[in-house]
């Protein structure tokens, strides 16, 4: 079935772009569309002269791309402007590549360590951190690794405060990060001015993100189910603190080995009631969240969401652990549509109504795009090939209905089921791919006659 269908009208008629809930372009450019076009001129930038710096040529890059969103009059418009600074740059760019296949492919991570190690290369130098190495950006940040003297490796992240913008704020990043200090949180080291309306936080350097290493899959079993665990763990202390981390992905759950301890890390667009830097409650940002990973609440406009926004991220991060190829479970398109997402988890999960989802009739844009009944698949063919309670939990993290996802403290509080030895894996299945032992909410028969489950439970948890 096509999205056409989908969306209650024929090929002929529908047109996804008249369909949109929005009046503004903007509204639908996300910060990651963004990114991904300042990530495309920095690149052509470096590569029109060997003498640029990446620093210089990231700066020139955000320039170009906040004026073409400043003058832009429509996404189009907007893409063509970035377009064509990228085909003038690559038109000056005198950069052939050269050497064996193998040296092509060394990964930019080794790139980076190798020219950090060179006796050549002096780096920059932000405050007391000399020989500082650029390792990753965002949109208005970007991340630099550094020795100190004593040997102890930081991150530094460096934001120019004036390109900041909703829902980014870097100085209730800080505030969140110290009031959330954790075993499962990345500590915030220090923070400090720089000029330039810049402002550095400084963090341990943890090398590994679960992105990276689901990709690579270079992570067992074993490894995932504690990584997961620790993500729950960390979810679980900052949600009773009232903190919404809005962000919950691979990616930033970091890490200095797959052995672990995994750290929750990228403050930059949560929420806390009562922080100055934070929108009323009622009245929060719904342009949060990455791509496929974003809860269909905000998709549809609802501003009141709460903690369990993080849990269907989660689930989300649950899926993609457990399955072969470790695949997102959702596709929100080549471009990172809204439209695109709410199509893929329709054609997923069904097309909810009123009583798979009471709260429809609060969200301010239900009802603006007519929708056909698409049933819900099973969810043996969701994830299948997995152990039935991994797949137990992303379904029971993975509902419409906010108020009926886990929490996280349900999740890594559970008590632990006797499961008579059994290892719910499937035979012939590579174990690399599975979360084992996770465990439902239990009690004790009476005169220690072992463990079963109570009631309904509650769903797997994490042991």
């Amino acid at each position: 079935m096509t999205s056409s269908h989908l969306f209650g009208a024929s090929p002929q008629s529908f047109n996804p772009e008249l369909h949109r809930p929005t009046m503004d372009w903007r509204g639908d450019l996300g910060f990651t569309d963004r990114l991904r076009a300042i990530q495309s001129l920095t690149t052509v930038y470096q590569l029109s002269s060997s003498t640029t710096a990446f620093a210089e040529a990231q700066a020139e890059a955000r320039r170009y791309e906040t004026e073409a969103y400043d003058q832009a009059t429509s996404k189009e418009e907007y893409d063509r402007m970035c377009q064509q600074a990228i085909d003038a740059a690559e038109t000056k760019s005198v950069a052939p590549v050269h050497g064996s296949e193998q040296e092509q492919n060394v990964s930019q991570e080794e790139k980076q360590e190798l020219a950090g190690s060179s006796e050549l290369s002096v780096g920059e130098t932000f405050g007391q951190y000399t020989s500082c190495f650029h390792h990753s950006d965002g949109l208005h940040s970007t991340i630099y690794k550094s020795t100190a003297k004593d040997g102890t490796v930081r991150a530094v992240k460096i934001t120019v405060l004036h390109l900041m913008a909703a829902p980014h704020d870097v100085h209730r990043e800080a505030r969140l990060l110290r009031e959330a200090a954790s075993p499962h949180v990345i500590p915030l080291v220090e923070t400090f001015n720089l000029d330039g309306d810049r402002l550095a936080l400084v963090f341990p350097f943890l090398r590994y993100d679960f992105a990276q290493l689901l990709r690579r899959d270079m992570v067992t079993a074993t490894q995932t189910r504690s990584i997961l665990r620790d993500m729950f763990q960390a979810l679980e202390y900052i949600h009773k603190l009232g903190i919404i981390h809005r962000d919950i992905k691979p990616s930033n759950i970091l890490m200095s080995s797959a052995d672990g301890p995994a750290k929750l890390a990228d403050f930059g667009i949560s929420w806390k009631e009562g922080d100055p830097g934070s929108e009323p409650s009622d009245q929060k940002i719904t342009d949060v969240g990455t791509t496929s990973y974003r809860a269909p609440e905000v998709l549809f406009g609802y501003k009141a969401y709460g903690t369990a926004l993080d849990l269907w991220a989660a689930g989300c991060v649950v899926a993609e652990a457990i399955t072969v190829g470790h695949g997102e479970l959702f596709d929100s398109g080549p471009v990172g549509s809204d439209l695109s997402l709410i199509h893929s988890i329709f054609s997923t999960l069904g097309t909810p109504d009123d009583q798979i989802w009471p709260d429809v009739h609060v969200l301010p844009d239900w009802g603006k795009v007519e929708f056909y009944t698409v049933p819900a698949q099973p969810w043996e063919d969701i994830l299948p090939a997995v152990s039935s309670n991994g797949r137990d939990l992303a379904r029971r993290l993975l509902r419409y209905q906010s108020s009926e996802r886990l929490s996280a403290d349900e999740v890594s509080n559970g008590e632990k089921i006797v499961m008579q030895g059994r290892t719910l894996i499937m035979p012939g299945t590579p174990t690399s791919v599975f979360l084992h032992r996770l465990i439902s909410r239990a009690r004790r028969l009476p005169h220690g006659r072992g463990l079963q489950p109570h009631g309904t439970g509650c769903g797997p948890y994490l042991q």
